[in-house]
């Protein structure tokens, strides 16, 4: 039964909870803001690796290995100018790195497939058992620590004079399990800097965030969870309509709860007088795959443009190498989502999307979107929204043999009068997400109620609360980039 039929809404847990907020948020600032810039810096990363052991002591070791190890690299490369040592730093960054990403993510998924390749072979495969833990938000400070080094090597940014502000930089707690993967040129500059008291609007504006942040999270992404785990777990028991509403549900839950997270972690920085990057920009509304991926996932698909499709050659080479590069890229990038022949496959698809746009599509240019007209924009989103959607099936599946039970049943069109509570969850959460998403494109800014007349301002606020506190109930869902 969906969960907002059958929800066990603990009013006190949610009341307690908001007023402990309330008033413990200040008094955090206060202290905050009370103290120099030094103290301020420490305070932060004490507080980050509070936040981080928090799930498991243990790797923090590994968070601070990694922090060592790009601040010597950075140190020693503003200190030479000889190609080859330069050279030999940065790779060492890269090796160090991509070998703690690779150990950790990467072990369990190699192990499996090697067994099961020797299965088939008919031969004995008595391998190791031993299953590795992926600590929490690996992907993300591994690549943002080793964007720093790339950045110093290529002499677009000056190393970091103090250890501290360079830990801080890669365990900013805001943002450090789930993104957005920062730069340092934009994130470092404002730890080194003293940072003064948010002005009013904000303080404002990071509060709608959080708001904003927590009804996706909560009223979208949750609502949403019941119904994709009953599509993706027995797909061949559902019929191809309830198939496609879990779909649906998966495509929104996963935008409300990664947008939701990102909004929630812009929000509580801008508290702390630091900004961080937008990382996602209404993708849904995309009229075409490479706008999509020029709105989803900001952080990681520009990571990948600057890092590696333009090193590969970009589109400088040809037809044919620039869709190599689109490929290689793409399924890259499904291995760093995760280590299973389901990811990628899911960033195959892409890849093969992009290319096809890249042969047929006009240029796109970056960042360009512009304003949403319904007449014209909207029957290439819905294009693009499904051929995204039909990709979401292996990304959310399980396994590739689930994946394809998913596809196949759903392409049998047995059709059957699904649940009518889940057409109604995902009808209304697909509402609240196009509607949230339609004002912020076409009013250009993520705060677009704080434009709004008071009196509609605190309407769309109380809204906003009430959804977030009647859906507040049930078991707790995780954030789902956390296993990433």
């Amino acid at each position: 039964m969906p969960r907002a039929v059958a929800v066990d809404i603990r009013w006190y847990d949610v009341i307690f909870n908001s007023l402990e907020f309330v008033v413990f948020l200040p008094l955090v600032l206060i202290a905050y803001f009370r103290l120099r810039h030094k103290g301020q810096n420490l305070m932060l990363l004490i507080a980050s690796y509070v936040f981080y052991g928090w799930w498991d002591y243990r790797f923090l070791a590994l968070l601070a290995f990694s922090t060592f190890v790009d601040f010597a690299v950075g140190h020693y490369l503003g200190r030479t100018e000889d190609p080859k040592t330069r050279k030999r730093l940065l790779i060492t960054s890269v090796v160090v790195n991509l070998a703690a990403l690779g150990s950790f993510k990467y072990f369990n998924f190699f192990v499996d497939s090697a067994g099961a390749v020797l299965e088939r072979l008919g031969l004995s495969a008595n391998l190791p058992t031993l299953r590795i833990i992926l600590p929490v938000g690996i992907s993300f400070y591994t690549f943002q620590s080793m964007s720093y080094a790339f950045d110093v090597y290529r002499r677009r940014l000056e190393p970091a004079r103090s250890p501290l502000d360079f830990a801080l930089y890669v365990a900013y707690f805001p943002q450090l399990v789930a993104g957005p993967i920062e730069r340092a040129q934009a994130l470092l500059p404002q730890i080194t800097r003293p940072r003064v008291r948010p002005t009013s609007s904000q303080v404002s504006s990071g509060l709608l965030l959080i708001l904003i942040g927590l009804f996706k999270k909560v009223a979208i992404a949750d609502v949403m969870a019941p119904i994709v785990e009953s599509a993706f777990a027995t797909p061949k028991a559902n019929s191809s309509i309830a198939l496609l509403v879990g779909l649906y549900a998966f495509a929104l839950q996963i935008y409300g709860d990664f947008s939701g997270y990102t909004d929630i972690a812009r929000g509580t920085s801008r508290l702390l007088g630091i900004e961080l990057m937008e990382n996602f920009s209404q993708p849904y509304l995309s009229r075409n795959i490479t706008a999509f991926w020029r709105t989803w996932h900001i952080s990681l698909s520009t990571w990948l443009y600057d890092y590696l499709y333009i090193p590969l050659g970009g589109n400088r080479k040809g037809r044919l190498a620039t869709y190599r590069n689109l490929m290689i890229v793409m399924l890259l990038g499904g291995l760093w989502h995760g280590a299973a022949w389901t990811f990628v496959i899911w960033g195959g698809l892409h890849g093969i999307y992009l290319a096809i746009h890249r042969w047929r599509g006009k240029y796109v240019p970056r960042g360009y979107q512009g304003r949403f007209v319904l007449r014209r924009d909207i029957i290439p989103a819905l294009a693009t929204f499904h051929l995204v959607a039909f990709a979401w099936i292996f990304f959310r599946a399980d396994s590739l043999s689930t994946a394809i039970s998913y596809v196949q049943r759903l392409f049998q069109f047995r059709i059957a009068v699904p649940d009518p509570n889940s057409l109604i969850l995902v009808a209304a959460a697909a509402l609240a997400v196009v509607s949230i998403d339609l004002w912020q494109r076409n009013s250009g800014s993520h705060e677009v109620m704080l434009q709004w007349r008071p009196a509609w301002q605190g309407l769309a606020y109380a809204s906003l609360l009430l959804a977030i506190v009647v859906f507040s109930g049930g078991p707790v869902t995780p954030f789902i980039y956390f296993q990433f």
